[in-house]
């Protein structure tokens, strides 16, 4: 075990070719807006009928803000997604402990499946609001700093100032 490259792109989570897709769900894991409700789209009803398996048996009040658990991809080039749920973001509150978590769950699910390549969305950095250089300095410190079995955790960045704000934050330090 040891800690995967990182990388980052700019384009659609839905079209990565990797083992798995970390999904940004929300606790009810049925779909939703952004990144959540694109990979359900693409990847079809076999993604809906797993969550909607999994609320009928072991999460039937949903998945835990900072936990993760995996899936079929169904039609997506990946075999898994990982949903995670980040938290919203609360400027009188410090959360990023949770969000750290979620990101590093959705490595120890990773391994758990067998995965060796991962794509991540910016988690919470959408409508939950999380600020986004805070966002991509908490993601990739998560990864960087969490043992894996992955040999690549890579960054897939729907807008040129999410991509910028990852940028900044995967520049080497020292």
């Amino acid at each position: 075990m040891g800690t995967p490259e990182i990388t980052l792109h700019r384009g659609d989570i839905t079209r990565a070719e990797v083992d798995a897709v970390v999904n940004a769900a929300n606790s009810g894991l049925l779909g939703g807006g952004g990144v959540d409700g694109a990979i359900h789209r693409a990847g079809g009803p076999a993604i809906l009928e797993a969550c909607r398996e999994l609320r009928r048996t072991t999460l039937p009040d949903g998945l835990p803000t900072g936990q993760a658990v995996a899936t079929t991809a169904g039609n997506l080039p990946a075999q898994w997604v990982i949903h995670t749920v980040g938290p919203v973001y609360a400027q009188g509150e410090d959360r990023s402990h949770r969000l750290a978590s979620a990101y590093r769950e959705s490595l120890r699910v990773a391994d758990e499946v067998g995965a060796r390549t991962v794509a991540f969305p910016a988690v919470s950095a959408g409508v939950y609001g999380w600020p986004l250089d805070d966002a991509a300095r908490i993601a990739v410190t998560t990864v960087r700093t969490t043992s894996s079995a992955l040999t690549e955790a890579r960054f897939i960045l729907f807008s040129d100032d999410v991509y910028e704000a990852f940028a900044r934050a995967a520049e080497p330090t020292g």
